[in-house]
C-alpha cells in the first residue's frame, strides 16, 4: 500500500500543478459555479473519456489523461463549493484556494487509504474503462441527489460521491501511467 500512496501523491501533484497554473491565469473564477454546473462539467469529461475508449478515430488531439486530471480538479472544486457555498464573485486568493484544495485532497486520500485497506487494492485489477463507468455512475447519482435538492433516504451524500470520483480518476491515471 506504500506504493499506492506514492503513486497517489504523484498523480495529485500533477493535478495540483495544473490547478495552481489555472489559478494564476484565471484566479478563482470557478467560485461562481453552482454545484450542478460543476457536476455537468465533470460529466462531460467522463463522457468524453468513454467516447475515447470506444472510438478508434480521434478528431481532437487530447487523450484520457487530461480529462481525468480535469475530473480530479473539478471534483475538488465541487467539494470546496459544498463546504463554502457558491460566491457571487471570485473570492479566494490563490493561497486560500490552494489550502482548500490540499485540505480536500488529504481527506479524500485518507478515505482511499481506508477503503484500499478494506478492499485489498482491488482497483489494481480493474480496467480503466470500468473506472470510467464507475465515475459516470457516481455522477448520475450526484445529479439525482441534486435534483432531489440534496435529500437522500439511505444513500451517501454528494461529498462522498465526489471523493469516490476523485479516487477512481486517480486510479485510472495510475493505470494509464503504468501502461
Amino acid at each position: 500500500m506504500q506504493q499506492t500512496s506514492k503513486q497517489y501523491d504523484a498523480v495529485i501533484e500533477k493535478c495540483r500543478s495544473l490547478y495552481i497554473n489555472k489559478l494564476k491565469d484565471y484566479g478563482s473564477a470557478w467560485r461562481i459555479l453552482r454545484l450542478p454546473s460543476l457536476t455537468d462539467q465533470i460529466f462531460i469529461k467522463a463522457q468524453r473519456i468513454r467516447q475515447l475508449q470506444e472510438n478508434i478515430t480521434r478528431k481532437v488531439d487530447e487523450g484520457e489523461v487530461s480529462e481525468f486530471v480535469g475530473i480530479v480538479n473539478y471534483s475538488v472544486m465541487a467539494l470546496i463549493q459544498l463546504e463554502n457555498g457558491v460566491a457571487e464573485q471570485p473570492d479566494l486568493s490563490a493561497e486560500e484556494a490552494i489550502q482548500l484544495y490540499d485540505k480536500h485532497v488529504a481527506i479524500t486520500k485518507k478515505l482511499m487509504e481506508d477503503k484500499n485497506h478494506d478492499y485489498g487494492e482491488a482497483w489494481r485489477d480493474m480496467r480503466v474503462s470500468s473506472l470510467t463507468d464507475l465515475i459516470l455512475q457516481k455522477l448520475l447519482r450526484v445529479k439525482q441527489i441534486e435534483d432531489n435538492k440534496g435529500k437522500t433516504i439511505v444513500s451517501e451524500g454528494i461529498d462522498a460521491n465526489y471523493q469516490d470520483i476523485i479516487n477512481y480518476a486517480v486510479f485510472a491515471l495510475v493505470h494509464l501511467k503504468e501502461s
